[in-house]
Formats: structure tokens, sequence, C-alpha cells
């Protein structure tokens, strides 16, 4: 079965570049770090770089921390704030910027089952200082995701299938600002880390942001938590965008 799941995972990754190169698809890439205090509080660290073009012309970054807390095992809090870098496009990172930004974000998480399958919504609310000035923005995203594989020792199963639709409003014209489609397989080699394949589709009004285009999605997430608590929400939770 390993060589059957490894194969699979050759073929996504496979495909994916194929269709990218064809359809001169963009790169989004994701580096992800969380702390887990105790079971209800946790620290998470994130940073992004994005290309239109497959690994050339990048012209997007961001880094962000948040602080999460775990209301139950249905429900998380989290305060998040970071640095979002746009750039102009037609080449690697030019000047002058688009955007020049720094976010707060509260939100919430609300998970529940449905049989094999865990259903995740996020609402996110986030303020936005930018060099063009202050808006707000809010986001809901609804996803399905399905961990399967044999169960490990340590509690957890190492693959996981994942859809996700997320929807951007604004209080200000033309209110409806984006949408974003995502795709994921996720393969956890260790009970800490999660390497994250994906394609994602992005839709938008191009209002002093990133333009709207497919991405492949290539992200690398690590958990670091105390001998003391679980690791169970690993599975449980659509990886963050």
């Amino acid at each position: 079965m390993k060589i059957i799941y490894t194969i699979i995972l050759i073929l996504l990754i496979n495909q994916s570049f194929l269709f990218s190169q064809k359809q001169d698809v963009g790169s989004w890439n994701i580096l992800n770090v969380k702390y887990k205090v105790n079971e209800k509080w946790s620290l998470m660290g994130e940073s992004q770089i994005r290309s239109l073009k497959l690994y050339t012309h990048f012209h997007y970054y961001e880094y962000k921390v948040f602080v999460n807390y775990y209301l139950n095992k249905n429900v998380k809090f989290a305060l998040g704030a970071g640095s979002y870098q746009t750039y102009k496009e037609g080449g690697n990172f030019i000047l002058p910027k688009n955007n020049n930004e720094f976010r707060l974000s509260p939100q919430l998480i609300l998970l529940q089952s449905i049989g094999k399958l865990k259903i995740e919504q996020r609402y996110r609310f986030e303020s936005r200082f930018s060099t063009k000035g202050y808006r707000n923005r809010y986001r809901y995203r609804i996803g399905v995701f399905y961990p399967f594989g044999k169960e490990k020792e340590a509690g957890y199963k190492p693959f996981q299938l994942s859809a996700s639709n997320e929807l951007f409003f604004t209080d200000k014209e033309p209110y409806f600002e984006r949408n974003r489609l995502l795709f994921n397989f996720n393969f956890k080699p260790s009970k800490s880390s999660t390497i994250q394949v994906g394609y994602m589709h992005q839709f938008d009004y191009k209002i002093n942001d990133e333009t709207g285009k497919d991405f492949i999605v290539l992200g690398f997430y690590y958990e670091i938590y105390r001998k003391s608590s679980t690791n169970k929400e690993v599975e449980s939770e659509i990886k963050d965008n």
C-alpha cells in the first residue's frame, strides 16, 4: 500500500507541473510552524511567497503570527497579525509595490464530522492598514477533508484529501472581492510534519492586490508540542492559506 500511495503522490505532482507549464500557472509556497502550549492554547507562525509564473515572476510575500484558543475540539478562536507585500506584475519583485499592508485578523473555526468526512467553516475579519488607506474585509471558508491510511501508533493517519472554497467581501463597492477554490493532498511523514501539494483557482477584481489566476500549492507544516499534550487537531483542520 505504501508503494501505491507513493505512486499516486508522484503522479499528482507530475500532472500538476505538466498542466502548469501549459497554462502558465503560478506557484504558492507555504512554511508553517505551530507550537502547542497546552490543550487550550497554541502559537502559529507562517510565511508565504507567490509567483505569477512557475517559480518566476515573484510578486508577493507575507509573514504572520496567530494565537489560537481551543474552546473544545470543535470550536477554535484565533487572533492574527502580519505583513503582506504585493509587487507589480511582469517580473520578480518589481518596484514600486502595488501594496504594503499590515493586518489584524480575528477568526473563528467550527468543525464537525459526518461519518469519515470532516467539515470546517472558517470566519475571518481583517483590519487592513495599507499604503492606500484602511479597509475592512470579511472572509468565509467552507471545506471538507478526509483523512485516510493506516493509523500510526502516535494516533494520526498519514494521508488527507481536502477541498475548500473561500469567499471575500468588503464593506465598500464592489463588496464581493474574491473567490478562492483549493484542492489539497497532504502527507504526514511523521507526527509533527505535513507536506502539502495542492491546486488553487483564484478569481478577484484586482483591487490593490494580486491578480486572480491558478497556482500550484506546495506547503510544509511543522508542529512543536509538549509531551503532555496531544496532536489530534493536526488531521482535523484544513491547512491555512
